[in-house]
Formats: structure tokens, C-alpha cells, sequence
């Protein structure tokens, strides 16, 4: 780690100890106040975080120019958990990871597992990652005598992962206390459609640059609030849709999300924010890297970054909260997209609706989805219940594009899927949510 490194992340705690002069001075400590005290703690919360940075320098995720592995930590990585009990006894559980995915045979050993030690149904496991482009490779392929040292770290850091994570969901179903759950949702700006704008004729100026201002964005940060009956805030879950990209450095980080995550929880003892990646393929934070702004660090972005999307968050726990009630209602189901060239083999890819209630509504798809899922699917569903939307969920295969971004082509549509991708993953998704609404 570079000397200005360690000057920058001094000098941002000694800010947040002392404020900036002329500061209006901070309320002395209150006692704990709900923001809902009518809405009852009729449920059960209970919640777990785990260390998972690697303890070696291990060859880092997300991008393929990388030429060595990592070189020090800006910031810890973790795995948390946020476990959910009805009135019924019915549960949920949320896995977030400040990784660069969740591979898909992983999910399937987390979830067999959880199954079998705490008769967690899969359907009720959501294992989303935040895609932070500052953490380590994973593997899930068997080694061959042929792999090497990196190809086996990889391994030996996903094993123990995947151990490490079965224990995390159950002291958070350990951790089960009464609580109160509400959630609202307010608005971020920093995320923009990195895509050209594919509308301009070829001749056009601005025909082949990015990022394109007027491309379609998901600025909504929803956010469910966990409190104790007397008020006190135990955690809350909050999303945004887009890429963690803001770093291009050789350093362990959990960028704009782990940012975000730290603030929330810097002057809450006991609380637990948890980051739930949305439909991001598509998006890239801006400004992103060093350069770009004169004197400004990517570090010093990506803390931007997370500074503005904790304060949004911040909006969302406490303006006109909205109840929570239940019961948990799930399904859970991989289906087959295939690629447009039939020499490649189907590819089972996880579609999960989970209902709250008549309160809100959680779909959550595998891998890269592009934004036009997100806004697709909260207009279709409009209406009583919110409408919450993650991608990277439960697999991590690539991108996954809408029929528009394939036809459009590009990066995000270079995986080659046929065109019916859209209309299978959407057909899925409103099957599981008419079955889920027809449950009592």
C-alpha cells in the first residue's frame, strides 16, 4: 500500500472524528426512537458478518489485464448474513458477499448444506456479491495435475469460503430477536449507462463514445430497515444498480459498496449494513479512476461514491417508512438459456421471486443482468407491494443482456445467447410471482 494510501484513509477517519470547522455541533447521544413505533415487531432478525479477505496475495477478480496478483488491502472484505423469521416460523435469508460473484456450484453446495444443517429450503437463500473488481479469483473447477499455483490458491480460497459461509447463515439463524421491519427507497445519481449510445447515426460525433447520458439507469437505493422493538437500528439491507468499478488498483477493497457499507456502521455499535448488488451490468460508476478528476484518486471516488450512496441510504431507513409484514413466500427454479450457436451446451440459469407479504417483492436473477431488467419488472409489477430487483444473485456466468442490448450488441451482449434470452428469464419470473400470489 502506497504512502498516499495510508495519508488518505488517515486523514478520512480524523475527519469523521472531528467536524469541519463552522460545523453546526451534533445532537448529544438520544435514547432509541423508532421511526415506525405503530408498525409491529412481530418478527425475528438475526445477523452475522465474517472476515473473508485472503490472507495471501492471491490474483485478484474482474479484470483480464491484470499482470500480477494483489499487492496490499485498502479495506477488509466480508461475507454477512441477514436472517428473517415470520410469525409463522417461515425464513429467509440474505448472503452478501463483497466478492466479484457468486459461482453457481458454490450456491449449490451453500444451499444443500443449509438445507440439511438448519432445514433452510433453497428457495429461501438469496447469495448475491457485490461484484467489487478489488477482491480475489474464485474457483470451482476441480484442479488437475496441470493447474498452477494460482489456479490452486484460487481453489484452496473458494474451499474454505464455501465452509466458511454455511457457518455464517447459522449464527445468524442463532441470532434470532424480535424486531420491526419497514423499507422505503430513495435515489443515488452516480451510476451511468457505460454503453454507447446506439441511437446516434454512425457518422455522428459522439457515435462511439461512453458513458451516454441518456442511456437508461436504475438510480433508486431501496433499503430495509431491521430495528428492535425499543427503536434501536440492528441492519439494514440496501441495493444499487452498478458496477463496482471505480478502482484500478492492486489492493484488496471492497470499492464504492464496501464504502458505503463502513460509513453506515462507523458510529452504530451492534448494526449491520448489507449491500445487495442490482441489475449493474450495464452501469459503471462516474467519475471512476485517477486522472479523470485533476488531484482526485480513484480511492478518493470510490469513497465518493460510497459516501453518496450511504446518504441516500441514510434518506431511505427514516423518510415515511413503509411496513413490512409477512408471511415469507418463495420459489426458487434454474432454467435453460441457450446460446444462439447450438454447439454450446444450455446453461441452467436461476430465476428467485420472494414475496413479503403484500408489502414487498424481491426477484432476484443470476449473474451480469443489464438495467433493463430492473425497470422492466418493477413496471410490470407496479402496484401494492414494492418491487426490489438484484442481479448477480446465486450465479455468476457474464453478462446477461436484455433483447434490446443483444440486438444492440457490444460488450455486454458478447456472450452470444439467443434472442429469446429476455423473454425466458421474464416468462420465469412472472410464472414463480403468479404461483407465489395464489398461496395464502
Amino acid at each position: 500500500m502506497t504512502a498516499r494510501f495510508v495519508a488518505l484513509i488517515v486523514l478520512t477517519a480524523s475527519l469523521a472524528i472531528a467536524a469541519p470547522p463552522g460545523a453546526t455541533p451534533e445532537s448529544p447521544p438520544q435514547p432509541p426512537k423508532s421511526v415506525a413505533p405503530h408498525v409491529p415487531a412481530n418478527w425475528k432478525a438475526g445477523t452475522a458478518t465474517l472476515k473473508v479477505t485472503p490472507q495471501k496475495m492471491l490474483w485478484m477478480a474482474g479484470y483480464a489485464a491484470r499482470k500480477k496478483p494483489a499487492e496490499g488491502k485498502v479495506q477488509e472484505l466480508f461475507a454477512k448474513a441477514l436472517a428473517l423469521q415470520d410469525e409463522q416460523g417461515n425464513r429467509l435469508v440474505f448472503v452478501t458477499l463483497d466478492l466479484i460473484g457468486v459461482p453457481q456450484l458454490m450456491r449449490h453446495v451453500v444451499a444443500a448444506e443449509a438445507e440439511k444443517q438448519f432445514k433452510l429450503p433453497p428457495a429461501n437463500l438469496v447469495m448475491n456479491a457485490s461484484h467489487t473488481h478489488s477482491g480475489p479469483s474464485l474457483r470451482t473447477t476441480p484442479l488437475t495435475e496441470k493447474d498452477d499455483q494460482r489456479a490452486r490458491d484460487a481453489w484452496d480460497y473458494t474451499q474454505k469460503l464455501q465452509s466458511d459461509l454455511i457457518a455464517l447463515i447459522g449464527q445468524a439463524l442463532t441470532d434470532m430477536q424480535p424486531a420491526r421491519f419497514t423499507w422505503n427507497k430513495a435515489r443515488c445519481g452516480f451510476a451511468m449507462n457505460r454503453r454507447r449510445d446506439y441511437t446516434l447515426p454512425p457518422d455522428h460525433p459522439n457515435a462511439n463514445k461512453a458513458p451516454n447520458p441518456n442511456g437508461v439507469v436504475d438510480h433508486e437505493v431501496p433499503a430495509l430497515r431491521v430495528e428492535a422493538p425499543d427503536g434501536t437500528l440492528r441492519a439494514a439491507l440496501f441495493g444499487y444498480a452498478c458496477h463496482n468499478t471505480s478502482l484500478g488498483f492492486y489492493n484488496w477493497c471492497g470499492d464504492y459498496a464496501g464504502f458505503a457499507q463502513e460509513y453506515l456502521q462507523e458510529h452504530r455499535p451492534g448494526f449491520t449494513a448489507l449491500f445487495l448488488m442490482g441489475c449493474g451490468g450495464d452501469q459503471n460508476p462516474y467519475p471512476r479512476r485517477s486522472d479523470v478528476v485533476p488531484g482526485v484518486t480513484d480511492l478518493e471516488l470510490s469513497m465518493q461514491h460510497g459516501r453518496s450512496l450511504s446518504n441516500a441510504v441514510e434518506m431511505a431507513l427514516t423518510v415515511n417508512p413503509r411496513p413490512v409484514a409477512g408471511p415469507i413466500r418463495a420459489a426458487y427454479e434454474e432454467i435453460k438459456l441457450s446460446y444462439a450457436q447450438n454447439k454450446r451446451e444450455d446453461h441452467d440459469y436461476p430465476v428467485q421471486v420472494i414475496k413479503i407479504g403484500n408489502d414487498l417483492t424481491f426477484i432476484t436473477l443470476g449473474s451480469e443482468v443489464v438495467v433493463d431488467y430492473s425497470l422492466r419488472f418493477k413496471r410490470e409489477f407496479a402496484g401494492e407491494a414494492g418491487v426490489w430487483v438484484a442481479g448477480y444473485s446465486n450465479d455468476y456466468t457474464g453478462y446477461v443482456p436484455s433483447l434490446r442490448v443483444l440486438k444492440e450488441g457490444g460488450y455486454e451482449a458478447a456472450a452470444g445467447w439467443a434472442e429469446d434470452v429476455e423473454d425466458r428469464i421474464a416468462k420465469k419470473v412472472h410464472e414463480l410471482h403468479q404461483k407465489l400470489s395464489q398461496q395464502p
